[in-house]
């Protein structure tokens, strides 16, 4: 018996769907990849994106390498030069400004929606990302600094906590997109950083006063927080000069 209609279109559809996945995956997975070495400084600002490089890096091909890169430029990870192809995002310290100013006045607005609906369950949820993240070492070898990765996600969970309850999606995306720009900022001056700033002492203070339901201090901690960041940065610069 001939398959009814239905099922010859299911089946068409499930035979589309098995062919196009391969290439989503790969393109994904680039994407992925591609995206951490730039946010962790596996590839350096500035650094020119031969397309036959990154496909040699990843094991891809030239289209999902294209797509990859094409996502990212969207990101502002990547720039995108007419005829020239694609450069890692340089660190610029004049964006940086702008960038922790923007981060800053996004925050505080996640914040204050947030602290004006408190749960129980969201306060919960700012004890146990503080606790996870005060019991992991910042460094991977304790006589130096080695990054380590399990402090970035929990440092990035414990800040999402802090604005998880604010109503808004749309602050709370921009808030996420700013955190990976500030991230691979922050990478250039966490050497400097590492041992001299007490960064578990300023978190603690900031979910301090939000817990506490004093505004006005939670924020102002929060902001100082991020702009002692990019100060470390700029001292950074300071010395690579």
């Amino acid at each position: 018996m001939s398959p009814s209609l239905p099922e010859t279109a299911a089946t068409a559809a499930t035979a589309a769907t098995d062919a196009r996945t391969p290439a989503v995956t790969v393109a994904s997975s680039v994407y992925e990849r591609l995206r951490d070495d730039l946010l962790t400084g596996g590839i350096e600002p500035g650094v020119k994106l031969r397309i036959e490089t990154i496909c040699e890096r990843y094991a891809a091909g030239n289209t999902p390498v294209r797509e990859a890169l094409s996502r990212l430029a969207a990101e502002g990870l990547v720039e995108r030069h007419d005829q020239r192809g694609f450069t890692a995002a340089p660190v610029d310290l004049d964006e940086l400004d702008a960038l922790t100013r923007t981060r800053a006045d996004i925050d505080q607005m996640a914040l204050k929606d947030a602290m004006a609906h408190p749960s129980t369950q969201w306060e919960e949820q700012i004890v146990l990302a503080l606790h996870r993240l005060s019991r992991t070492p910042r460094s991977a070898q304790d006589d130096t600094y080695v990054p380590n990765r399990e402090w970035e996600r929990l440092h990035r969970e414990f800040h999402r906590s802090l604005i998880a309850n604010c109503r808004s999606r749309w602050l709370r995306q921009f808030s996420e997109e700013l955190a990976d720009q500030a991230y691979r900022y922050r990478q250039c001056s966490i050497r400097n950083a590492y041992g001299v700033r007490d960064v578990h002492a300023e978190h603690a203070a900031v979910a301090e006063a939000v817990l506490a339901g004093d505004v006005e201090r939670a924020v102002s901690l929060l902001t100082r927080h991020y702009w002692q960041t990019a100060e470390f940065i700029q001292e950074a610069a300071g010395r690579d000069d």
